[in-house]
């Protein structure tokens, strides 16, 4: 049986899709899956079992990128398409079957959406796929310490939480739990480290953006207790690695893109949602928020 999966060139939305593509994974045992996407999520897929091939779709001017791909995809005989661009290249290529989602951006999460396609209530939580090497290396960048991974980034500035209120914050986690370390998480590009390094000049932080995979990012977050950043493709990352993870929303809405997963929960600032400036949320209340996250500390071994 052979799958297209056609899904989001950001990252924070193809997470989403993990979850539906996992379904499949598993409800169509022996399925070979080819997977298009754009550029910044093509590392999400590349240890998915029965996956054959990643196809990404860089972004042309008039659409070419959409003929570039059915150029990719004319040639095979498709047992299932599913499509969570809306495309029209979809319905130019041989299929069995075609899941199509329509209609642009609804109110609703948005990965209730990408289940309805199925009919699935509820929706099954995104996921992601490692290898022991990807472990491996995430072991020998964060040591054995408990750890804290901050996101200070994002993709655009209005939804970027001042990075001098992640080193209050902290500050008081630290406070809280001195035994544990800071992971500073970010995406590649100078704009991001700068974003980031506040944070990076802590002594004794762990520098865990910029040069990873995303499957190598992914190990990391799993080996550590506890995520807070901002709404972003990390942030759905570390809910999908099912680790404690706090988001934080300023304009953009919480009601479509929290955090999915059984350990993620998320704070907005105070005001009308999608216009709210993340500035306005309190660290106070970051705090406090964080501090009911944070896990128990080993007791001391006597000597």
């Amino acid at each position: 049986m052979r799958i297209l999966f056609i899904t989001a060139s950001r990252l924070g939305d193809a997470v989403i899709s993990t979850g539906l593509l996992e379904y499949l994974r598993q409800t169509c045992p022996g399925a070979r899956f080819t997977i298009a996407c754009g550029p910044v999520a093509a590392g999400l897929f590349q240890h998915m079992p029965g996956l054959d091939r990643v196809i990404t779709v860089t972004k042309r001017r008039y659409d070419l990128h959409w003929i570039d791909l059915w150029r990719h995809c004319v040639l095979t005989r498709w047992d299932l398409i599913v499509d969570l661009r809306g495309s029209a290249t979809s319905f130019f290529l041989w299929a069995r079957r075609r899941r199509i989602m329509r209609g642009g951006r609804r109110p609703g999460p948005r990965l209730a959406h990408v289940a309805q396609l199925f009919g699935l209530a509820p929706p099954p939580m995104p996921v992601i796929w490692t290898d022991p090497r990807d472990t491996e290396k995430a072991r020998a960048l964060l040591g054995t310490q408990p750890l804290i991974a901050l996101g200070p980034t994002a993709n655009w500035s209005g939804k970027i939480w001042p990075a001098d209120h992640f080193v209050v914050l902290w500050t008081a986690l630290s406070e809280a739990r001195p035994d544990m370390r800071l992971a500073v998480f970010y995406g590649p590009g100078e704009t991001e480290r700068q974003t980031a390094a506040p944070l990076l000049a802590i002594p004794g932080s762990i520098d865990a953006g910029g040069r990873f995979t995303l499957a190598e990012t992914a190990a990391m977050l799993e080996l550590c207790a506890l995520f807070i950043g901002n709404d972003s493709g990390l942030m759905h990352l570390a809910a999908a690695a099912g680790i404690q993870t706090l988001g934080l929303f300023g304009p953009s809405k919480a009601s479509e893109y929290a955090p999915s997963g059984q350990n993620a929960t998320w704070i907005a600032a105070p005001g009308p949602e999608g216009e709210a400036p993340i500035a306005g949320l309190e660290i106070q209340a970051v705090i406090d928020r964080a501090l009911t996250m944070l896990p128990v500390a080993a007791p001391e071994q006597k000597s």
